[in-house]
């Protein structure tokens, strides 16, 4: 075989679908061959690839490789055979097919020439019937399954230009769902894996165009740098486009976007051969169940909440992600017939190409320094072969035997990147963000219950004493009542008696002789006499006892009392203990809470140092804007030579004449002029020579006069782009510009129009000094308005809008150049900020949401926040909000309004 690499083409998929999805491969089982390369040395200087030891990667589901080891895995390769086209059986009908597969054996025999042929071993061999669902399953579907895992993983398309590889990967499948490829099929499994609630997904779809990473999900970022960590040697992207992915459609319109931007020109060998390399970056965020769970609560008896740190493990989450690359394909210049600026393309797609072909060479040779500084295309590639990705290569080739030189590099380039081993790691954090917050709530369900056990304790204490100072003095009471009643009653009795006796005695002393002689009984009366006072000394001393026991009784109920208050003292003393108790307990929430502040800073500066390699871009603000400049702009242009720039026209033929033409009688040409202007205006260098040369009043005037829906709308727009800077806001509002915006917002009926004239009164909200004038002049009614039409790109303008306005009034407030309510709340917004506080669209919901947390800020609009039923959209912010900063806005502003926290009191809201 020979050593030297000549690189097929990459291309776009000029294959049927009809032929190419035909029956499935009798071969099923798919068998990796052992790897022959042995362990390399690690790469030398110049960013060169990292090399690992030989040996496979556990199947799917399997075993897990911590993040500090790694597992090595050999290269997979797959080749598929296109078949004829209508061309190759026209004019190739007297000779046979170069190649011959032979799929059980995972052999293809290529033939030099009628007598002679070399034999070649791939992981495996489709035949032209191998349909798009066997080539899933045997070359990316193993890849995925470890994306899933937790590793990072590459499936690419290498190949001559028209032998199938945007086919393969990259085919919507909408008239056919059996021919969808390879990224439909992956974002399925990758969608109907994971947990929607704990697990997310995004994307980055870019293409590299002449040595240039373009976006293809926005166009205007067409030149994205690329970032190596110097620690590790990772690549990442961070000004690429990043799109969180929830269904399988929204991924559809993606793609369908992506390609619609993506170049492509007609050359001999391929009517839509790609000229640029396509990259679909997926990444995989999944947090890991059934591991360090955390303690379903929090005991909160005493002595147990200093173990609540020690008693908690934050949740694993796994990162990785999958990349799927259609290279382009190089080309013979004598067969694609390339002229012109194709010429041009196809140089630059060669040399990305042929340093790619170095990079394998280097590795599959165990060369001590791998040029992967070569090209933008390696350093994209670095984690792909001889990192830490799983990678998958599918090899495409035709049957023509006047392309066997082609097919001949083709199968070479396969053969060699099958030497190459990476070593897979799997890649696992500890997400401190979640526990941080699962201790707060923790923390406030302490502190909650504590406060709950103490005021129920204090009202026992004070049941008890009540009630038993109750029980005291009713025995008193009724004690003396009793006393004085007994003492009054033998009092009198004794009294009584006395008086009996002495009548008697009295009688008996004045006639006791005639007593004697008369009855002769003298000594009988003196011993009833005795008997009578023995009674009544009987009597006496029973009385006594009776008092004497009464006395006993209160002094029983005086021990009683005593008891009583010991008790008290005592439930005192237990009062005080849980006193101190609770000191110690909040001293504990302090050491708490500074711990929870080192976990943050220990969790902020872990995610740094993991994240560093990681390609994370700018939020793309809305699927849904993206898709409205797409359904707007024009179609590409399909011809060799390129369209000449606005720049280059504006150079040519001059401002002045271009802005004359806006008064033009000619409707055509007016429009025309107005667009021209409009893309002028949206580069921030043309801004200030378009005002002043007067075309700021010119699109005013024709905002005025125009009664063309299209002019209206890109005149609009063009003010909406000048209206970005302070200087051109103050002319606008100077020249009238607000009514005007307002009066064509009544009139106009189309969406995008009314989008336009949002964007440009919402990009005039953010002005601090305009606020007043902005509203006199009807711009917040204006504003409000437009939330009649209900589209959602227009409703997003609006929210952006009200944003920047509350956003204004809240720093004016601040710096006390503004006192009083919210004008905002004045005009009448806050319920139709209530009523979409939690709309579906994001960027509605998240311009909303910060609206809503300005406003609540000051003291002075917190009671139309409570009576609009804002308080509870407020709450539900701290809670539910997925954005950080507008999650910690609105909980501080709860926590801040001592309206707002009365009220939740009030209605018993925990937050």
């Amino acid at each position: 075989m020979a050593s030297g690499v000549r690189n097929g083409g990459g291309g776009g998929g000029g294959v049927g679908a009809g032929r190419m999805s035909g029956k499935l491969d009798r071969q099923s089982v798919t068998v990796t061959p052992k790897s022959t390369g042995k362990p390399r040395p690690s790469a030398g200087s110049g960013g060169a690839y990292r090399r690992a030891s030989s040996g496979s990667l556990p199947a799917a589901g399997g075993g897990r490789a911590s993040s500090e080891s790694g597992v090595s895995s050999r290269v997979r390769v797959a080749v598929r055979l296109r078949p004829r086209n209508a061309d190759e059986l026209a004019a190739d009908a007297d000779f046979g097919d170069s190649v011959e597969l032979q799929p059980e054996l995972k052999r293809l025999k290529l033939r030099k020439n009628n007598w002679e042929s070399e034999t070649y071993e791939f992981d495996e061999v489709l035949t032209e019937f191998s349909s798009q669902k066997r080539v899933y399953e045997v070359v990316a579907k193993p890849v995925v399954e470890s994306v899933l895992e937790g590793y990072n993983g590459t499936v690419m398309a290498y190949g001559q230009t028209g032998t199938g590889k945007t086919f393969t990967l990259g085919r919507l499948g909408e008239e056919d769902t059996a021919a969808r490829g390879i990224m439909v099929r992956a974002m399925e499994d990758i969608l109907a894996d994971i947990t929607p609630e704990t697990d997310t997904v995004s994307l980055s779809y870019l293409q590299l165009y002449m040595e240039m990473i373009q976006d293809l999900l926005d166009p205007v970022n067409d030149n994205i740098a690329i970032v190596e960590d110097p620690r590790t040697g990772d690549v990442s992207l961070p000004g690429a486009t990043v799109v969180e992915i929830r269904d399988q459609k929204s991924f559809v319109d993606i793609l369908r976007v992506g390609e619609a931007h993506r170049v492509a020109a007609n050359t001999k060998l391929n009517t839509e051969s790609s000229r640029s390399h396509a990259l679909l970056m997926v990444n995989v965020r999944r947090t890991v169940k059934g591991r360090h769970e955390m303690d379903a609560s929090i005991s909160g008896e005493n002595g147990h909440s200093s173990s609540i740190v020690g008693s908690l493990r934050p949740p694993i989450v796994r990162k990785s992600k999958l990349v799927v690359v259609d290279l382009a394909g190089s080309e013979r210049i004598d067969k694609s017939g390339s002229e012109g600026h194709t010429l041009e393309e196809a140089k630059s797609i060669n040399l990305s190409l042929s340093a790619l072909g170095k990079c394998i060479n280097a590795l599959a040779e165990n060369s001590p320094h791998v040029p992967v500084r070569d090209s933008k295309l390696t350093r994209l590639l670095k984690d792909s072969f001889g990192g830490t990705a799983r990678t998958s290569l599918v090899v495409t080739i035709g049957p023509s035997p006047r392309h066997r030189g082609e097919t001949t590099s083709t199968i070479m380039f396969g053969q060699r990147a099958m030497k190459v081993e990476n070593m897979v790691k799997l890649k696992e954090e500890f997400d401190y963000k979640s526990l941080c917050r699962r201790l707060d709530i923790e923390l406030d369900k302490l502190i909650a219950e504590n406060e709950r056990q103490k005021k129920y304790f204090d009202d026992e204490v004070e049941r008890i004493t009540a009630e038993t100072q109750c029980r005291v003095t009713e025995a008193e009471r009724e004690c003396k009542i009793a006393l004085e009643s007994e003492k009054a009653k033998y009092h009198q009795e004794y009294l009584d008696s006395i008086k009996i006796l002495e009548e008697k005695w009295k009688i008996h002393q004045q006639s006791p002789k005639k007593q004697i002689k008369e009855t002769g009984s003298s000594p009988n009366e003196v011993g009833e006499v005795q008997n009578l006072l023995q009674n009544e000394k009987i009597l006496r001393q029973s009385a006594e006892y009776e008092a004497n026991d009464l006395k006993n009784q209160v002094l029983h109920w005086k021990k009683m009392e005593a008891v009583v208050t010991a008790e008290v003292v005592k439930l005192r003393k237990m009062l005080d203990t849980e006193a101190s108790q609770k000191e110690k307990l909040e001293e504990e929430i302090a050491v708490l809470k500074s711990q929870l502040l080192q976990l943050s800073l220990d969790a902020d500066e872990t995610r740094r140092s993991l994240d560093r390699g990681d390609g994370s871009g700018k939020i793309f603000p809305g699927f849904d804007s993206l898709m409205s400049h797409t359904r707007n702009s024009e179609p590409r242009e399909q011809s060799n030579g390129p369209k000449p720039p606005i720049a280059k026209l504006f150079e040519q033929v001059g401002l002045q004449k271009i802005l004359s033409l806006l008064e033009s009688e000619e409707p055509d040409v007016r429009v025309h002029a107005v667009k021209v202007v409009a893309n002028l205006a949206a580069e921030e260098a043309n801004q200030e020579k378009i005002v002043e040369a007067g075309g700021l009043t010119s699109l005013l005037m024709l905002l005025r006069s125009s009664e063309d829906e299209t002019i209206r709308r890109v005149a609009a727009g063009a003010i909406a782009n000048l209206a970005m800077n302070e200087t051109n806001q103050d002319l606008i509002m100077a020249q009238g510009g607000v009514a005007l915006l307002s009066m064509t917002a009544s009139d106009a009926e189309d969406p995008q129009t009314l989008r336009m004239v949002a964007g440009a009164i919402a990009n005039l909200c953010g002005n601090d000094k305009l606020q007043i004038r902005l509203r006199g002049e009807g711009g917040i009614k204006a504003l409000l308005g437009m939330v009649k039409c209900g589209h959602p790109d227009v409703l997003a303008q609006v929210a952006r809008g009200i944003a920047n306005f509350a956003k204004c009034e809240s720093r004016a407030v601040t710096q006390r150049n503004k006192v009083g309510k919210s004008l905002l709340i004045d005009d009448g917004a806050l319920p139709w900020i209530v009523k979409n506080a939690n709309n579906e669209a994001a960027p509605i919901r998240r311009h909303i949401e910060l609206a809503l947390c300005h406003l609540a800020q000051h003291e002075v609009n917190s009671k139309d926040i409570i009576s609009e039923g804002a308080l509870w959209e407020l709450v539900r912010i701290s809670r539910d909000c997925s954005r950080e900063d507008i999650r910690m806005l609105a909980y501080r502003t709860l926590t801040s309004s001592p309206t707002l926290q009365s009220e939740m009191r009030r209605l018993r809201i925990e937050y």
